[in-house]
């Protein structure tokens, strides 16, 4: 898996974090929350997440880790979120009886 540089991950989470800050004091600006999406855009695609929060999160992680040790966890919480499915197994489609 690639991973993105350090710094950039560090400068786009300060900007997610400052257009938050904006956007939380002035939460009727239109500008100031289209911002503040956009970053949490970027943000979502530089860690490969869907949410913006969950991005922060993955970022701040990712920034106190190596690399190494960040993707191994990764790999766990992939796993542990299979294994946590809910709902019936998933079955294989196959072809109906007697054909």
């Amino acid at each position: 898996m690639l991973l993105p540089a350090k710094a950039e991950v560090a400068r786009q989470l300060r900007r997610y974090r400052a257009w938050e800050r904006v956007m939380l004091a002035c939460p009727a600006d239109r500008g100031a929350r289209a911002s503040f999406e956009d970053s949490g855009y970027t943000l979502c695609v530089l860690m490969g997440k869907r949410c913006a929060r969950e991005a922060a999160d993955a970022a701040e992680r990712y920034l106190r880790t190596n690399p190494v040790s960040y993707l191994s966890e990764q790999d766990e919480q992939v796993c542990s979120t299979a294994s946590a499915r809910r709902g019936p197994p998933v079955r294989p489609l196959s072809a109906p009886a007697g054909r």
